[in-house]
């Protein structure tokens, strides 16, 4: 309720600069030890990639991509979190301004680029983290580093970060890295998952653990393409699939003047396609390749939706924003 109170003042603020000064806020309570003690949350136990899950509503990555703040997610009552998009090399990402809100039609355009501090930092930050819930890192590839060496990148990401994630996402999606969608079809895809599955053999023996191996999809893909990606993920034997990224589609239904920014869609325009995208995967592998659904919740009702769609687990982002932190309350208490 005081979210809603303070929402429209908040709102007035420059998106990506608010944005900071939460992130801030956060990472210093939780430096101080403010969120040791977390409020209990709803159990509705979940188990999935070999995990197990207090309850199955997760921060998705994009958020808190230097996974600097987890202490304050996990006091939310979130079953787990996703830090990302990390890439190899600390980098920038694209100009200012690159975040937009679109208050008429719930949504958000970003075109971010994989800003973040690299991906030595953030091993750090998990390194010296108390473990208090599953937590996924999100990898990608630089910017600068050319498409047909994206798979160096990955392996790269993913030997620095095995033995802190407790499952890893291979971000193929995001529509704001130029020529990175393309690594989502056929024999560039098997390029980027088959050293990553060969590297965790190895690892895993190191490690003493078998981390899960989970793809990131685009919204904005037909059918058949759709159809090609599970059946080569299915006979790679991947653990998972997060369906979707963001989408650079647009409708004449949305209002907001900044409809017209160039970036990825998120929020209530983006359910019913993401949901869509979930409801054919799921009909495609069943339970021989478990997704996490995330795309448009702003409700109970939104997560249930994705659920009986087939996903196993869901994550809030832009819901979280327009919503405010006791969105995650309201869903567990509807499962």
């Amino acid at each position: 309720m005081l979210y809603n109170v303070v929402r429209p003042l908040l709102f007035t603020l420059d998106p990506e600069g608010l944005h900071h000064f939460t992130l801030s806020m956060l990472k210093m309570l939780s430096r101080s030890g403010v969120f040791a003690k977390k409020t209990p949350v709803v159990s509705h136990q979940v188990k999935c990639f070999g995990l197990e899950f207090l309850n199955p509503v997760g921060l998705a990555a994009g958020l808190d991509k230097n996974g600097e703040c987890i202490p304050a997610w996990a006091s939310l009552g979130f079953g787990f979190i996703e830090v990302g998009t990390v890439t190899p090399k600390a980098q920038f990402g694209n100009p200012k301004p690159r975040l937009f809100r679109l208050e008429q039609d719930k949504a958000i355009i970003n075109r971010m680029g994989f800003n973040n501090k690299g991906v030595d930092y953030v091993a750090e930050q998990l390194k010296s983290l108390p473990r208090c819930c599953p937590i996924g890192v999100n990898i990608g590839k630089n910017r600068d580093t050319p498409i047909d060496l994206a798979a160096q990148d990955y392996l790269h990401c993913f030997k620095k970060i095995y033995a802190f994630a407790d499952y890893v996402t291979v971000n193929l999606s995001s529509p704001n890295t130029p020529g990175l969608k393309s690594l989502q079809h056929g024999e560039m895809l098997k390029g980027i998952i088959e050293p990553l599955i060969e590297e965790r053999k190895k690892l895993a023996d190191i490690n003493q653990k078998n981390v899960p191996i989970l793809v990131k999809i685009s919204p904005d893909l037909e059918n058949e393409q759709i159809k090609q990606i599970i059946d080569c993920l299915l006979a790679m034997q991947l653990d998972g699939v997060i369906a979707t990224n963001t989408t650079v589609k647009r409708d004449n239904t949305l209002k907001d003047p900044a409809v017209h920014e160039v970036g990825g869609l998120s929020g209530d325009p983006l359910f019913q396609q993401s949901t869509a995208v979930v409801k054919l995967i799921h009909s495609l592998a069943r339970d021989d390749l478990p997704i996490i659904a995330v795309g448009g919740i702003f409700n109970a009702e939104h997560a249930k939706a994705k659920l009986a769609a087939g996903a196993k687990l869901v994550q809030l982002y832009t819901g979280l924003i327009y919503q405010g932190p006791a969105l995650v309350k309201k869903i567990l208490l509807s499962l």
